[in-house]
């Protein structure tokens, strides 16, 4: 749908990120952009147990940064965008650490948001990421949520809207 020249940048990192990570070479002094949304993740001290006392992720290196860019693609296909960040830790991480941040910029603010919404359901369920959450009483594989599922397959009977 957008006709842009596609600007999709994916990265998967041990390192940490500040919470406006990505933002400038989002913009990248661009005039044509009206707005930008963005989501950060955070790792919380309780999910499956109430005392997460840190989170393992591990990935498959090469296959995960192409479904990534893949799941960004969709994206550009579906809304007006002009750029799409899609940051992702992976290793040990405590509570409170951010461990996914996503932008999408756009001219309009519904295909922003929208995309954003997308890219997040989708790498939710479709991304190739394990968590093992650490607790006072062991460690444990982190379960996929139907929840989740449920989020992602709402986006297969939406038809992509263009911006307004």
């Amino acid at each position: 749908m957008a006709d842009a020249v596609l600007d999709i940048a994916v990265e998967v990192q041990a390192a940490p990120f500040s919470m406006d990570y990505g933002y400038e070479s989002t913009l990248q002094q661009r005039t044509d952009i009206g707005a930008i949304v963005s989501f950060t993740g955070l790792v919380r001290d309780f999910n499956e147990t109430p005392d997460v006392t840190g989170l393992t992720l591990e990935h498959y290196p090469g296959m995960t940064e192409r479904t990534l860019a893949a799941i960004g693609e969709q994206a550009w296909e579906r809304w007006s965008l002009q750029a799409v960040r899609i940051i992702h830790r992976v290793g040990h991480l405590s509570p409170g650490d951010p461990i996914v941040r996503v932008l999408v910029a756009s001219a309009h603010r519904r295909d922003a948001f929208n995309a954003c919404d997308f890219i997040m359901d989708y790498l939710k369920t479709q991304a190739p990421f394990w968590k093992k959450e650490h607790s006072r009483e062991g460690a444990y594989w982190v379960k996929e949520r139907d929840s989740d599922q449920q989020d992602a397959d709402r986006w297969s009977s939406s038809e992509p809207k263009a911006g307004y």
